[in-house]
């Protein structure tokens, strides 16, 4: 069976903030010069380590984990500082930044999907923002089914997430592909049900080594190309 239908994660899939250029103006104000490289590459392992080690940590609230997750990636770049005043000084500087935003090649993906007659859905661990961020970054109408885990009280890598996705869409598993940059939400999660997956890895496979026979691009601007040649999706 071929694929009719993508679903989508939110962050750091379709959506993203400029974390790095705030730490990198931090930086700076501490008299300390990093590249914008080093500091995403920093963000993107720490990431993966919250994603691999703590689950479901990256989905709370900023504050119970903040402090935590900005050791960590302190630790990465060789840095230290005292948590709560660096906590403190980022929450200010994140005020003078836009929140959530599209990347820059969010909606011409989207668009490229919908010309070749595919259906687009969104399955986000988020809380009640999540239809204002997709609003305010214009996404909102590319979507056929949204299915966000503050409203239905269900979590990726639940299975029961999924199969209310694909109850909802009236599809079967098999004509589905699902894209997300968390492998033990996303990945793992979408397989329960029997969908394809691509995990988002940006940087090869920095962040994910211990992983193997994962499917992985750098951005969702690589599904339309693969998507033309539907052999590499199915599994």
């Amino acid at each position: 069976m071929t694929v009719s239908f993508i679903w989508f994660d939110l962050g750091y899939t379709l959506v993203y903030q400029e974390r790095e250029a705030v730490y990198r103006r931090f930086l700076l104000e501490q008299g300390i010069e990093l590249s914008l490289n080093q500091i995403e590459r920093a963000y993107h392992e720490t990431d993966k380590l919250f994603m691999r080690k703590y689950p479901g940590a990256l989905g709370k609230e900023l504050s119970s984990f903040y402090p935590w997750y900005l050791g960590v990636l302190n630790y990465r770049l060789g840095l230290s500082f005292p948590l709560q005043e660096q906590v403190s000084r980022l929450s200010q500087l994140q005020d003078g930044h836009a929140g959530w935003r599209a990347y820059p090649f969010s909606l011409q993906v989207l668009q490229a999907l919908k010309e070749r007659s595919l259906g687009i859905g969104l399955i986000s661990n988020w809380d009640g923002t999540a239809r204002t961020v997709l609003k305010e970054t214009g996404l909102l109408p590319y979507f056929d089914h949204i299915v966000i885990s503050s409203e239905v009280h269900k979590e990726k890598p639940d299975e029961a997430i999924f199969r209310m996705a694909l109850e909802e869409a009236k599809l079967p598993p098999q004509a589905c592909l699902y894209v997300g940059d968390n492998y033990y939400d996303d990945v793992v999660g979408s397989a329960k049900v029997g969908m394809s997956s691509f995990l988002i890895n940006r940087f090869g496979a920095l962040g994910i080594e211990e992983l193997d026979g994962v499917r992985t691009i750098a951005s969702i601007q690589e599904l339309p190309h693969l998507l033309d040649s539907q052999t590499k999706i199915i599994s």
